[in-house]
Order: C-alpha cells, then structure tokens, then sequence
C-alpha cells in the first residue's frame, strides 16, 4: 500500500477559527479534488466552523485520458468492484484518522460526502469506521461489497441517498437496494429519488445535505 497521505483542496473554516466539525467530499471518477470542493463555500453558511477537505483520487482513470480514480473500472463486475473499494479503503481511512488527530476531532464530527464513485467508498469506509461518523450523504452511487457488509459493519451512522431516476452510468436501481440492504441492517437512512435527474447531483439534493448535517452535528 502507498503509505503516502492523500492530497487535495480545503476549503474554512469560514469562521476563520479552529474547525468543529470535518466535511469530506470523495469525488467521482473521471475527476479529482476539485470537482467538489466548489461545493463547500454553500455548507459553510451553514457550518461556518467547519473544515472541507476534497482528496484526489490517487489513481489515473485506465480507459479515459483524463481524472482520477479509486479504483479501476475494468471488468465492471460486482467481485471487481468489491475489491477495487477494498483496495482503495484504507488510504480514504488514513486521510480521515490524520486530519481528525491533526484537529482534535474524532468521527462524531466527521461527515463523508460522496459522489458516484466517491458515493462506494464513503459508503464502504463509513460503514467499518471503529466509530460512526456524523452522517454519510451518497449521490448517484451503490452499495459495494454488500454480501460482506453483515460481517464487517462496524457503525451505523444516518445515510442519506440521492439517485436520479434518468442515470445512466450507475443504474437507478442501485438506489433501492443500496436502501433495503442499510435497512435490513439497521442502519438509518433515507433513499431519495430525483425525477429525471441523469448521473448528477442537484440543488434540491445539497440541501437534504444540509438538513441532515445540521440536525447530527447539532446533536454531537
């Protein structure tokens, strides 16, 4: 494993103090850190004592000459997808466990925010933290590795799920399923469908984010 810390852009705190609370956005494949780092200045009205930071990817997409991903693409099957989120996990976790001691903040501060690709991993990290985070927001994503989450699950924090019925790269189906193996699991969430939406995210779907945000950090 590359022992080298993830990098990408921050964003706050607004409030220009010591940050309370560690949103990380995990971007999609075929982009990079700051794809969604743009995002953060609309939370941070919010959240101004937050903190955003938005990794790149620490690997070249294998069939498109441009972006980054986590993990490789090739033979999209779902054994395939289960290892590449493996695989990809534990420097998504380093990141996280550097960044929260960097702060003094442990993972009841942390959300994971996650976009397609980004959505997989947010979803497989958070779900085996030693401690659950805040919240996990997933858009436009799936549920990987979710034969073994029953053994493996470690933390159940409140999910939020936005899918658009329209998408085409991640079939729209991913939603329900995703839904019904969190619920049977015990795990809170909330699975929202997005009329004609294709493979994106939109204003309506940020902010059931920031709803969600500031009912559990509210909380914390």
């Amino acid at each position: 494993m590359n022992e080298t810390l993830l990098s990408g852009p921050s964003f706050g705190p607004a409030s220009g103090g010591a940050p309370r609370q560690l949103i990380v956005f995990l971007h999609g494949r075929g982009a990079d850190g700051d794809d969604l780092i743009g995002l953060a200045p609309i939370f941070a009205k919010e959240f101004p004592d937050a903190l955003f930071l938005s990794p790149h990817a620490p690997q070249s997409c294998d069939d498109v000459p441009f972006g980054l991903q986590w993990f490789s693409r090739v033979d999209w099957v779902p054994e395939n997808i289960a290892a590449g989120v493996r695989g990809a996990a534990p420097a998504i976790d380093a990141f996280l466990d550097h960044h929260l001691a960097a702060h003094g903040l442990d993972d009841s501060n942390l959300a994971l925010f996650g976009f397609s690709q980004g959505c997989m991993m947010a979803l497989h990290v958070g779900l085996r933290r030693r401690a659950a985070p805040a919240a996990i927001l997933g858009f436009s994503g799936r549920l990987a590795a979710a034969e073994s989450l029953a053994e493996e699950i470690t933390a159940r924090p409140p999910v939020l799920l936005v899918h658009g019925d329209a998408d085409v790269v991640v079939p729209y189906e991913s939603l329900g399923a995703a839904e019904q193996a969190l619920k049977e699991l015990a795990v809170p969430v909330e699975a929202v469908t997005r009329p004609g939406m294709g493979h994106s995210l939109d204003d309506d779907g940020v902010r059931r984010a920031i709803a969600l945000l500031g009912q559990v950090f509210a909380a914390s």
